[in-house]
């Protein structure tokens, strides 16, 4: 089994991560500054530099007002739509 971080899945949770910041409207400062972290920190997790574990991802989604439930709600409903997409292949 290939590693999670190198599937075509893991970059649709770095998309999705990435996107929720932004549809919030909070910059990488701003969120680092919510975690007490480093604008290096966020920008190394949303290029797939750094992994996050559960407790940090459940973290970074209550700094953005959402919770962990609705954020891997929208990750799962993109890969429902990558592998619709690949079935029609």
């Amino acid at each position: 089994m290939q590693k999670s971080i190198a599937r075509k899945e893991y970059a649709v949770l770095l998309d999705h991560l990435r996107e929720v910041r932004e549809q919030v409207g909070v910059t990488q400062v701003e969120l680092a500054s919510r975690l007490e972290g480093t604008q290096t920190f966020i920008s190394k997790c949303e290029r797939g530099e750094r992994r996050l574990d559960l407790i940090e991802l459940r973290d970074w989604c209550r700094a953005l007002g959402i919770s962990l439930d609705e954020f891997v709600r929208g990750v799962e409903t993109r890969l429902d739509g990558l592998k619709r997409n690949r079935s029609r292949r």
